[in-house]
C-alpha cells in the first residue's frame, strides 16, 4: 500500500477520516523539540543509582555503605530497611485464581534476592556520575543459594525460587468448552479421532524476549511543592498513580503522574517498576528531587521480559482434515514475581488459540510458575502471539499430515464471512470478518501460485537452497476492554476511557484523552476524528494526555485499545458537544432545535440559508449575552466509554524464505500481508504499525532470545548479545487492507498495533519447516538461527548407527516422512 500526504492537495469538502495525514507530533519530535524524562532538570535535583544483586539466589547477610556515603557527591545511601514503611510493593493486579501464589515483590529488597538485577541500595548523589561511581563502593554480603531457572523443573519443586512459599507453582488455569457450555468434549473429540481421524501432537516453545524499547525507562520525582509530582517514561501513568497512592499510603490527591514524550514501549513501559517506587521512596526521605534513568545494560536484565512459554498442543481432526478437537497445554514462566498483569498474560491467549477456525471442543490448560530470572509481563501482542502462534504451526502439520496445501486446509475450517457474527467454541462471539476476500488479496499480492511453482521445480532439481513458503491466517482480540468481563476475570480494573472535549472562543478546540501515547500517533488520529466530528480544521485541534493533572481521568495504553476505546470515548465527547452547541444555536437563529441540521461544522435551519458555524456559537456562549434560560454557558463535555465487546481485526500474511541445506543460512525472499483492521482513520498511521509490528514478529522468528547461564546471569545482557534487527536485515514488505467494519462502535474501527507482531511469527517459522518438511522436520525451535537449522538438518540427514547407506537424498523422502532416530525437542527436529 502505497501512502502520501495529501495535506496540500486536499479539497475543503473531504473528510479527515481516511487520509494519510502526516503526524502532527513527528515535526516536534524529529527537530529536538521534544522532552522525554531524562530531560527534565529541577533545581536541586539529585541523581539516583541503583546497586544489584548479581546473583539470581541470594540472602543478604549484611550491607556496608559506609565507603559509598564517603565517596565525592555522594548525598546519602539508602537500603530497603531504611524505606521499608514508605517504598509500598510492586502490585500483581490480576490474580487469575483466589488461591494463586504471590511472592511480596518490594522495589528494594530487604534480606532476600529473587533474580539478578533486583536492587538491594540506591545511591543519590549530586550528578550521575558520583552516583554510579559509588556503586562498586558498596559492600553487599550475599550468602548465594540454589536457583531455579527452568520452567519444567521448577514444577518438579526441587528448588524454590521463593523458599518461604513452598512451591514454584503460581496458578492453575483453566478453560474446557464442554464446562462453559460453548462446545464439545475434546477428550472424547480426540479419543475418536485416534481410531478414527487424524491426531496432531506437537510441543513448541515460545522464547524469553526482551521489550528493548528506544528510550530507556527514566523517573523524576519532586517531593518540595503540594503535590509529590512523579515524571516517568511510563504507558500507563493513570494506573502508576493509582498504585503509588494504594501501596504506599500516599494519598491519590496529593499525587501528579505525568508521561511526557515516551520512546516506546511495546508493553514494557505498563509496569509500576521497583525503579519507580525506589525513586519516590528516597525522594520523600531527602525531601528533594530525584531522578533516575537506566543504562542500556540495566533495562535488559532489570525491565520485565516477555513470552517465556511451552505449549503443549493436540488437535484432532477428521481424516479429510476438518478440526474435531484442541488441546492446549501451558507452561508460563512467570519469573521470579508475579507482575501487575503478568499472571493473566498467558491466559489471554485462552480465547485466541482456536483462532478463525470452527473447533467443535476445545480445552485450555495453564500452569503458572515461578522462577529465578527477570519477572515476564505484557509484550507486544501479549497472549496473542503465542497462542497464534501455537495455532498455526499445527494447522501446516494438519495440512502436511492430510496432504494438502496450507491454504486449503485453513479454508476448509474457518469462519466464512455469511457467519458473522460467530460464537467461537472459546465463547468469544467475532462480530465481523472476511477471511476469504484478505486470503484472496494476499495470494494476488505474493505471487502465491507461482511460488509454489518454483519451490516444485527447486525440490526436483535439488537446489541446495529450498524455497519454503509459510502461511499465517490469524485473528485477535484487543481493546482491552469490556469491564463486566474483566471483573469476571478478577483483574483489578475496568477496561472503559475517557474523553473531554473544550470548545475554546476562538472556535479551537482541546482533545483531552485518558489514552497516554508513546508512538502511536494519538495526536493525529484523534484531531482527524474530532475535525470530522465537529466540521473544524484538523489544524484547530489540540490533543492534551498524559498528565493526571491535565486528563485526570484514564485508563491509558496498551492492548490495541487507544482506537477502538479512546476514539470511541473522544467521538462520544464531540457529539455530546454538537448537542449543546445545537440549543443554543437554536436560540441565536430563533427556530427549534427540531429544525437544525449540523454539517460540516455548521447548524442549518432546513429550507433555508440561515446558520451559525459552531465556532460562532463557542465564541457566543463563552460572551453568554443571549444564552437560553438555564442553559449554563460551556460547551465542554466528557464521555466515558466503556465497550460492550473487544474488537477483533483479522489477516493473512504470507512468508517466503529460501534455506540453504549445507550451511542452515535463511534468507526472506518476500512477505506479504493483507490486513483488515475496520475501518481505516489515517492509513499512514496504519501502515506503521504493520511495518513495526512485521520486524518484532520477524525478530522473534530468526534472532531474538533472551538467554541465562546455568547460574542464572543474563548472558544477552546488551545489544551485542541480545540480537536486534536493523532495516539492513529486513525486506521491503508488500502490505495491504480489506475493510469489515467493527459493528461496535461508532466509527467501525478495530485495533491495529500488534496485528503484525502476532500474525508474522508464524509465518516465518512455517515457511523455514516448509523448506525443510521433506528431510522429515518438523519444529526448530525459535530463534532460527543458522546454526539451529543446520543442527536440524543435520539430525534429519544423519540416521542411526547400521541405517546410514539407506538415508535418502532430499528430494527422495516422502514429504511427511519423519527422521529417521526420532525427534529432537531442544532446538533440532520434532
Amino acid at each position: 500500500m502505497t501512502v502520501t500526504d495529501e495535506t496540500q492537495t486536499r479539497e475543503a469538502p473531504e473528510l479527515e477520516i481516511g487520509r494519510a495525514r502526516f503526524r502532527k507530533e513527528d515535526e516536534r519530535l524529529i527537530t529536538g523539540r521534544s522532552r522525554f524524562t531524562d530531560n527534565m532538570q529541577l533545581p536541586g535535583m539529585l541523581h539516583l543509582a541503583m546497586v544489584r544483586s548479581p546473583f539470581a539466589h541470594a540472602t543478604i547477610t549484611s550491607i556496608d555503605t559506609d565507603a559509598a556515603k564517603a565517596a565525592p557527591g555522594v548525598i546519602a545511601v539508602v537500603t530497603g530497611e531504611d524505606i521499608k514503611d514508605i517504598q509500598g510493593v510492586n502490585a500483581n493486579a490480576w490474580p487469575i485464581t483466589t488461591d494463586q501464589v504471590t511472592p511480596t515483590h518490594l522495589p528494594v529488597v530487604i534480606d532476600h534476592v529473587a533474580c539478578a538485577g533486583e536492587i538491594v541500595a540506591v545511591i543519590a548523589a549530586r550528578t550521575e556520575a558520583q552516583a554510579r561511581d559509588a556503586i562498586e563502593l558498596v559492600d553487599v554480603d550475599y550468602e548465594e543459594l540454589p536457583a531455579v531457572l527452568d520452567s519444567k523443573e521448577a514444577l518438579k519443586d526441587e528448588v524454590l525460587a521463593h523458599p518461604d512459599l513452598g512451591t514454584n507453582k503460581s496458578a492453575f488455569w483453566q478453560l474446557d468448552s464442554a464446562a462453559q457450555g460453548s462446545g464439545g468434549d475434546v477428550e472424547e473429540a480426540i479419543a475418536k479421532a485416534r481410531t478414527d481421524g487424524v491426531v496432531i501432537e506437537r510441543e513448541f516453545r515460545q522464547q524469553r524476549l526482551i521489550p528493548a524499547f528506544m528510550e530507556p525507562r527514566s523517573t523524576v520525582v519532586d517531593p518540595t511543592g503540594d503535590q509529590l509530582t512523579v515524571w516517568s517514561a511510563t504507558q500507563v501513568p493513570h494506573i502508576l498513580r493509582f498504585l503509588i497512592a494504594a501501596t504506599t499510603g500516599l494519598p491519590e490527591s496529593k499525587l501528579r503522574v505525568v508521561a511526557p514524550d515516551v520512546g516506546g514501549g511495546f508493553g514494557g513501559k505498563l509496569q509500576t517498576t521497583p525503579e519507580e517506587f525506589a525513586t519516590i521512596a528516597v525522594a520523600r526521605r531527602l525531601g528533594k528531587p530525584c531522578k533516575y534513568t537506566e543504562t542500556r545494560s540495566e533495562s535488559l536484565l532489570s525491565g520485565h521480559h516477555g513470552r517465556d512459554q511451552w505449549q503443549k498442543l493436540t488437535l484432532s481432526a477428521e481424516k479429510d482434515g476438518t478440526v474435531t478437537g484442541l488441546k492446549v497445554e501451558l507452561i508460563a514462566d512467570l519469573g521470579a514475581y508475579v507482575a501487575v498483569i503478568g499472571g493473566g498474560i498467558p491466559v489471554l491467549g485462552a480465547w485466541m488459540f482456536n483462532a478463525i477456525y470452527k473447533f467443535p471442543a476445545y480445552q485450555f490448560n495453564c500452569q503458572t510458575v515461578l522462577t529465578n530470572k527477570a519477572w515476564v509481563d505484557a509484550y507486544r501482542g501479549a497472549g496473542r502471539p503465542e497462542a497464534t502462534f501455537g495455532i498455526e504451526r499445527m494447522m501446516d502439520e494438519l495440512a502436511a499430515e492430510v496432504g494438502v496445501d496450507p491454504l486449503e486446509i485453513r479454508e476448509q475450517n474457518w469462519i466464512t464471512h455469511e457467519e458473522f457474527p460467530f460464537t467461537t467454541v472459546a465463547g468469544m462471539t467475532y462480530d465481523s470478518g472476511n477471511y476469504e476476500a484478505a486470503t484472496a488479496k494476499a495470494k494476488e499480492l505474493f505471487g502465491y501460485d507461482a511460488l509454489r511453482a518454483e519451490q516444485a521445480r527447486r525440490r526436483a532439481d535439488k537446489d541446495p537452497v529450498q524455497l519454503g513458503i509459510g502461511v499465517s491466517t490469524f485473528t485477535e482480540m484487543c481493546g482491552l476492554a469490556p469491564s463486566r468481563i474483566l471483573g469476571s476475570l478478577n483483574y483489578g480494573a475496568g477496561g472503559w476511557e475517557h474523553a473531554s472535549i473544550r470548545m475554546l472562543p476562538t472556535g479551537k478546540v482541546e482533545v483531552i484523552t485518558g489514552s497516554s501515547a508513546h508512538g502511536q500517533g494519538h495526536h493525529t488520529a484523534w484531531s482527524q476524528i474530532v475535525a470530522d466530528r465537529l466540521g473544524v480544521a484538523f489544524e484547530d485541534v489540540e490533543v492534551l494526555h498524559g498528565d493526571t493533572a491535565i486528563a485526570p481521568k484514564g485508563m491509558d495504553t496498551y492492548g490495541s485499545r487507544s482506537l477502538v476505546v479512546g476514539g470511541e470515548a473522544v467521538v462520544r465527547a464531540a457529539d455530546k458537544v454538537i448537542e449543546k452547541a445545537k440549543v443554543i444555536a437554536a436560540h441565536l437563529l430563533e427556530a427549534s432545535a427540531d429544525d437544525l441540521e449540523f454539517s460540516g461544522g455548521r447548524f442549518g435551519v432546513k429550507g433555508t440559508d440561515r446558520g451559525l458555524a459552531i465556532g460562532e456559537v463557542a465564541l457566543a456562549t463563552f460572551a453568554a449575552h443571549n444564552l437560553p434560560d438555564g442553559v449554563e454557558p460551556s460547551l465542554d463535555s466528557d464521555a466515558t466509554y466503556d465497550p460492550v465487546n473487544f474488537s477483533f481485526p483479522h489477516g493473512t500474511h504470507l512468508c517466503a524464505m529460501e534455506v540453504d541445506t549445507e550451511t542452515g543460512a535463511t534468507s526472506m525472499r518476500s512477505y506479504a500481508c493483507v490486513d483488515d483492521v475496520g475501518v481505516i482513520v489515517n492509513p499512514l498511521l496504519v501502515e506503521g504499525q504493520i511495518h513495526g509490528g512485521l520486524v518484532q514478529g520477524i525478530s522473534q522468528a530468526l534472532w531474538e532470545g533472551a538467554e541465562y547461564d546455568e547460574n542464572g546471569t543474563l548472558v544477552t545482557g546488551s545489544f551485542v548479545d541480545y540480537t536486534l534487527p536493523t532495516a539492513a536485515d529486513t525486506i521491503s514488505f508488500v502490505t495491504d487492507t480489506t475493510v469489515s467494519p467493527s459493528t461496535t462502535n461508532t466509527l467501525g474501527t478495530k485495533g491495529v498495533g500488534e496485528a503484525g507482531t502476532i500474525a508474522a511469527t508464524p509465518a516465518v517459522v512455517n515457511a523455514i519447516i516448509d523448506a525443510l518438511r521433506p528431510l522429515g522436520i518438523h519444529d526448530i525451535q525459535m530463534p532460527c538461527t543458522p546454526e539451529r537449522v543446520w543442527q536440524a538438518i543435520q539430525s534429519a540427514s544423519t540416521p542411526p548407527e547400521g541405517e546410514r547407506e539407506a538415508a535418502p537424498h532430499f528430494d527422495e523422502r516422502a514429504p511427511n516422512q519423519d527422521p529417521p532416530g526420532g525427534s529432537i525437542t531442544e532446538g533440532g527436529a520434532q
